[in-house]
């Protein structure tokens, strides 16, 4: 098992935490940003591989930010997976 702890930039949560199990996600925590969203996000990735999850939340924007809650997650597995 490996945890991920990563503070997003730009959006409204402040910590995604992330466990892994290989390249599957097992579970994932935000901290801040809009609960329904961030709870919804994170329980449609679990079981995922990482390189899905990548390829499907990468580039989403929310309100013209450039970023998203869904893009920081990608971007946190990018940089640690």
């Amino acid at each position: 098992m490996k945890t991920i702890s990563y503070a997003p930039k730009g959006v409204c949560s402040r910590k995604i935490d992330i466990e892994l199990d290989g390249d599957v996600i097992k579970s994932v925590r935000f901290t801040g940003g809009c609960n329904g969203n961030t709870q919804g996000i994170s329980k449609l990735v679990v079981g995922m591989k990482v390189r899905d999850v990548i390829d499907k939340l990468d580039g989403i924007d929310c309100n013209g930010r450039g970023t998203s809650c869904p893009a920081q997650l990608a971007k946190a597995l990018k940089e640690n997976s």
